[in-house]
């Protein structure tokens, strides 16, 4: 099995992640005939709805003309998994660029509607700050410091499987990983950490990834803080810190998940969420963002810990609805560093921007 394993596995993730994908052919919006009918199949799409707009003549667009229209966009995106709230902002934006301009022809206003929430979509999947791992654990080791990244979020969306899976990747491009596990909270955290860390060890060696781990009962935050010290002087290239699931309202949890990352400082702190829910995910990203923002002021005057990127799970198991990507970018401003895209290790991927925005279309 390991040797079936080492052929087939290792060495196929050297350098940059492909975007989610990639690989597939994109299906392009069917043209449309300026009377509303297609040029092949049937329906017209998603911006077949816009023939309810009568453009016989040529006419100004007003909001009463397009609210209709903005219903029906509303309902597309909601069946797509995008959170109602900020479906309605998208909507909202839309009509202040449509309103006022003038159509005589079903085709120029699809193709200004479809251009524009186009254009809206693709800015909030790509914020300022673009996240670069492979590029800044190099700069950390030229520090002499290793790259710390805290995984976190709810009960049973596959922060222990996805943390694999990055450092199954960080391996492949010649890192040195140290794993922690931080979960001393849930029974068989740390036992699954370790069967992930052998599977990786039989596939490099035990020099180049090792677990850290004090068993159960013990303080997370000082756990970490070991950890990367016990790294930094066994010239370690990478920390990954696992953490105990929890939900977003449970508080006692959210204030040491809080004092981790106060505490110590991670260079990344990715929030694990599943691509499967829309309005639930803004509501649990929100909550830790929050809870990170609030306890990290106390503990310490003048700073704030924030979510910094995002890692999407379960992103196979969602076909065309990849509403959360949007929903969790948009509140946050930040980046989807991550996507996981099955049960294997090599089953990640950097978010394709352009298929998102495409299926959001469909």
């Amino acid at each position: 099995y390991q040797r079936r394993v080492r052929g087939h596995l290792k060495g196929t993730m050297s350098g940059d992640l492909a975007g989610v994908g990639e690989d597939d052919d994109v299906e392009e919006e069917e043209e449309v005939t300026s009377n509303g009918g297609n040029t092949g199949g049937s329906g017209g799409g998603m911006f077949s709805f816009l023939k309810n707009i009568n453009l016989s003549t040529q006419q100004t667009i007003t909001s009463e003309y397009l609210q209709p229209v903005l219903e029906k966009l509303k309902e597309h995106l909601t069946s797509k998994n995008v959170a109602a709230e900020i479906s309605i902002q998208l909507c909202d934006s839309l009509e202040s660029t449509l309103v006022g301009k003038s159509y005589s022809s079903f085709t120029g206003l699809s193709s200004t509607v479809k251009s524009a929430l186009s254009d809206t979509l693709t800015k909030i999947l790509s914020p300022k700050r673009r996240v670069n791992v492979l590029r800044d654990v190099v700069d950390a080791k030229a520090r002499g410091k290793p790259y710390v990244i805290t995984f976190c979020g709810v009960n049973g969306v596959g922060k222990s499987t996805n943390l694999a899976k990055v450092c199954f990747w960080l391996l492949d491009n010649g890192h040195r990983v140290l794993v922690v596990g931080g979960d001393t909270f849930r029974a068989g955290a740390v036992e699954q950490l370790r069967t992930h860390v052998v599977r990786l060890s039989n596939m490099y060696s035990d020099d180049r990834v090792q677990l850290y781990e004090r068993g159960y009962g013990k303080d997370p935050a000082g756990l970490a803080y070991e950890a990367i010290k016990y790294a930094k002087d066994r010239c370690y290239d990478v920390v990954l810190v696992d953490t105990a699931g929890r939900m977003q309202d449970n508080e006692p949890l959210m204030r040491a998940l809080s004092k981790l990352v106060a505490l110590n400082k991670p260079d990344l702190t990715l929030f694990v969420g599943e691509a499967l829910v829309g309005n639930e995910a803004v509501d649990q990203l929100v909550k830790f963002n929050q809870a990170l923002i609030d306890n990290s002021a106390t503990a310490e005057a003048g700073t704030k810990s924030i979510i910094d990127g995002i890692l999407l799970t379960k992103f196979d198991c969602i076909d065309d609805k990849v509403g959360a990507a949007i929903s969790m970018t948009y509140i946050t401003g930040q980046p989807i560093v991550f996507v996981g895209t099955g049960q294997q290790y090599p089953d990640l991927r950097a978010l394709n921007v352009k298929s998102v925005v495409s299926a959001l279309l469909r």
